[in-house]
């Protein structure tokens, strides 16, 4: 807690003993007169002052609980980094262990090479006696006479192998002296290793703290740097996505666009009877998102069902899109809720992958440009025009048809074109040769399965039904 709010609450209580230590003391003048103590308790005052209170413990306590989880967060930090430099200390303390058993076996390996030193040492002494004692007896024997010459040179026999003995035993001694300095020479060699790590394993630590406090002082300067950073790459990309969307692109770019990524749609209807009735129908499209989901569109007259009433009933419906040899089937179609003459094919994200085609978003402000592009998705012509607001149809925007610019092939509006608007975006399709239909969502009306056997959908009664809301629109939309 820091020092101003402390201040607050001795305050707070400083007046709080005031409060409670006010007496009014009435009639005082009459010594005769009955003394009575008035007590009035600012309960209102105590109540804020209370709350005043509760409000500043809050902040401290928000404080504190922020300050806590910075600290709490460099010291999660820190440890990870201490983590690493003890990791490393217990590396070099298991080496400097390792030297010390390793100067210890040395130790008990001289000890033993002593111990045997000392036990020829007693052989040798022992060897040196017996050469003496043997010479006495030879000097005593040589001055017998008496004694044989097989026994003297026996004797001699004997005296030259303990001799020999003798000398053999002062080369092990010799072996042993220089094995025992080998020892010790590796013993000094060891300890001085054992040094070297123990003076390491002091830098380490002292290295180690010093790149803890410099990594905290650095991680200071690289959070106010990402700060900075965040900031400006955010203003960047507000800015780039500003200038994208408000850059008009030119029709031509739009078309070539919309003839590298459409998708060809072919549907094929049956049924049964007497004489049998297919029938089949093929057009272009693109693909076009909602940014969840994506679809195919199309005009339902490019497809061969009809709105009529009655509607027919269809045996089985079957379809695929298809692009550059790749190719997908028709799962099923849906009708659109504000114009069931608008159809949308739903695709799984896999399928959208198969078919390697750019998904088109939908126009977030369709009214921000007044020109647009119109193309003729069956009959390859493009061109520029102009749409106007019609009150009485909010759903729908108006072509005006005193500003027709076409740019390639025979250019002649009509239902089921496609709508981009200046900035490359589908805004929508022509419901009819004069309104365009604005496509905001993907709400059906209603769905068909496609399958060789649909019977059971019974699409006649369907189709009748989307008939009836077409009928009941206003003329000019029809």
């Amino acid at each position: 807690m820091n020092r101003s709010i402390l201040i607050v609450i001795c305050d707070f209580l400083l007046v709080s003993l005031l409060t409670f230590s006010t007496v009014d003391i009435n009639k005082v003048g009459q010594e005769s007169a009955q003394r009575t103590v008035r007590v009035d308790i600012a309960t209102n005052q105590v109540a804020e002052s209370g709350q005043d209170l509760a409000a500043v413990m809050r902040l401290a306590l928000e404080e504190e609980r922020k300050n806590r989880d910075q600290l709490m967060g460099e010291l999660t930090r820190t440890r990870e980094e201490a983590g690493k430099q003890q990791t490393l200390l217990a590396e070099r303390e298991k080496g400097s262990q390792s030297l010390q058993q390793e100067l210890q076996t040395r130790e008990q390996e001289a000890q033993r090479l002593q111990q045997q030193q000392a036990s020829l040492q007693q052989d040798y002494a022992a060897a040196q006696t017996n050469i003496q004692t043997l010479n006495q007896r030879l000097q005593s024997t040589a001055a017998e006479s008496v004694l044989s010459r097989e026994k003297l040179a026996a004797m001699e026999a004997e005296a030259k192998k303990r001799a020999e003995e003798a000398s053999a035993l002062q080369q092990q001694l010799s072996e042993l002296a220089r094995s025992n300095q080998f020892v010790l020479n590796e013993k000094q060699r060891l300890a001085g290793q054992l040094q070297v790590a123990e003076a390491e394993k002091r830098s380490a630590t002292e290295q180690a703290t010093r790149m803890q406090e410099e990594v905290k002082v650095e991680r200071e300067e690289k959070a106010k740097l990402a700060e900075g950073v965040k900031a400006l790459a955010s203003r960047s990309g507000e800015l780039t996505q500003e200038i994208r969307e408000n850059r008009p692109l030119a029709p031509n770019t739009i078309f070539n666009e919309f003839v590298a990524n459409r998708v060809a749609a072919d549907f094929i209807a049956f049924r049964s009877g007497l004489l049998g009735s297919n029938k089949r129908r093929d057009t272009e499209t693109i693909l076009v998102s909602d940014g969840t989901n994506a679809y195919a569109l199309c005009h339902v007259q490019d497809t061969p069902l009809t709105l009529f009433s009655p509607g027919t009933d269809w045996d089985g419906l079957t379809g695929a899109l298809s692009r550059n040899g790749k190719q997908v089937q028709i799962r099923s179609i849906s009708f659109y809720l504000l114009d069931p003459r608008l159809i949308f094919i739903p695709l799984k994200p896999e399928e959208v992958k198969q078919l390697g085609a750019k998904i088109y978003p939908i126009s977030s402000d369709p009214f921000k440009f007044q020109d647009a592009v119109l193309v003729g998705a069956r009959e390859g012509y493009y061109g520029e025009c102009k749409f106007q607001i019609d009150l009485s149809t909010p759903e729908y925007v108006k072509l005006d048809n005193s500003f027709l610019k076409g740019l390639f092939g025979k250019f002649n509006p009509s239902r089921g074109d496609l709508v981009f608007s200046k900035t490359g975006e589908l805004l929508g399709i022509m419901a009819n040769s004069t309104y365009c239909m604005m496509i905001k969502s993907f709400y059906a009306s209603g769905t068909f399965h496609f399958g060789e056997d649909i019977r059971y959908e019974h699409t006649g009664d369907t189709l009748s039904r989307l008939y009836m809301r077409v009928f009941n629109m206003p003329l000019k939309l029809q």
